[in-house]
């Protein structure tokens, strides 16, 4: 599979294990408070992820485990913003926002995820989002809207804006999360398990939330370790490669996946707006996914650490015994560079227009 392809395969594969975890958490509330949801989830999540590490750091040559895991100390408080938002309040707004919201409503909700995300990239962060991302993201919201609307109800449902209000977590979230991205991606994704697991998990036993038995703690670990570890790695490594605004956008169709586990588990007719709402979505996404972007660019210089192949962008001598594998994973530097071809605003893409 080619480059170009490979990363929205990597957003799309972590949309689809995240938006199976939606209709999961519902089924979970029925037993958990929404603190002990979420602090199980981001648990499996941390302790799934460390296990994996310790596993993966007896496969990696010398050079490689010498430089792993590796954050440096002026991009921590991004890392720690993350973790805040979208491993704290995130989970636990979008947990409030399931009791009283149907899973198949909220699963589609959490398409906002993707327009806040591009939104705080394109206006804070100055990303180049082209006018078809943006005619997506308008779509999407239209869609938001129909699907929250209840006709007579004197504004949005308190259970809608509370998931509305976790996808804006997580777009903080995903943008602060990119500052920290050329880094490891595990890494990133067990800290903010651990951080976030621990926090939530002491909020509930604070609000007097009883520990579930073993085996509903073991489904609900072994699900945040894929619906959140598995996911957040994926993303990571999306958010690398495509860029935040983009990453965003193929994460958008995470509902669709969470819709469809929804109404199996919850067999129903949905409403003519939940069709709606669906259409306007698809078709923002399908904007999002068809968008393409090429002219001529400068790399400037740029020394960074993180799995790569010898390609054109990573054209450099090794001041180690390099055995020849690919890919591999070192500190090292970029010279300036011009050409043009097909790109997304990746971390070897950081430029103005």
């Amino acid at each position: 599979m080619s480059a170009r392809l490979n990363a929205p395969f990597t957003a799309l594969l972590a949309a689809a294990l995240f938006g199976a975890t939606t209709p999961l958490a519902k089924a979970l509330l029925g037993t958990l408070s929404p603190f002990m949801v979420a602090g199980l989830f981001y648990l499996g999540s941390g302790i799934g992820l460390a296990i994996t590490i310790l596993v993966r750091r007896l496969s990696l040559s010398t050079h490689e485990r010498a430089n792993a895991g590796q954050i440096p100390l002026r991009e921590v408080p991004w890392l720690l913003g993350a973790i805040a938002t979208g491993g704290v309040a995130g989970p636990a707004l979008l947990m409030l926002g399931l009791h009283s919201t149907p899973a198949a409503t909220s699963s589609l909700l959490l398409n906002l995820e993707g327009v806040f995300t591009a939104l705080i990239a394109w206006i804070v962060f100055r990303e180049n989002v082209d006018v078809q991302v943006f005619l997506g993201m308008a779509a999407i919201v239209a869609g938001g809207v129909a699907l929250s609307w209840h006709p007579g109800a004197a504004g949005l449902p308190l259970g809608a804006m509370l998931v509305a209000a976790a996808c804006g977590c997580w777009a903080i979230d995903n943008n602060l999360t990119r500052k920290v991205s050329t880094h490891d991606a595990m890494v990133i994704a067990c800290l903010k398990g651990v951080v976030a697991g621990s926090v939530n998990f002491a909020i509930a036993l604070l609000l007097g939330a009883k520990l579930p038995h073993v085996a509903t703690m073991a489904v609900a670990m072994v699900t945040g370790f894929a619906g959140y570890g598995v996911s957040l790695v994926l993303f990571v490594v999306a958010l690398r490669n495509l860029g935040t605004a983009r990453t965003g956008a193929y994460f958008s169709v995470a509902p669709l996946f969470g819709v469809t586990l929804s109404l199996i588990l919850w067999p129903a007719m949905p409403p003519l707006l939940f069709w709606v709402a669906a259409a306007l979505m698809a078709l923002g996404i399908w904007l999002h996914i068809r968008e393409r972007h090429d002219h001529p660019h400068t790399h400037r210089a740029l020394e960074h650490n993180h799995r790569h192949r010898h390609d054109e962008h990573h054209q450099h001598e090794h001041d180690f015994e390099w055995d020849g594998q690919e890919p591999h994973a070192h500190p090292h530097r970029h010279i300036p560079i011009t050409h043009s071809h097909a790109h997304f605003p990746d971390i070897h893409h950081i430029h103005s227009h």
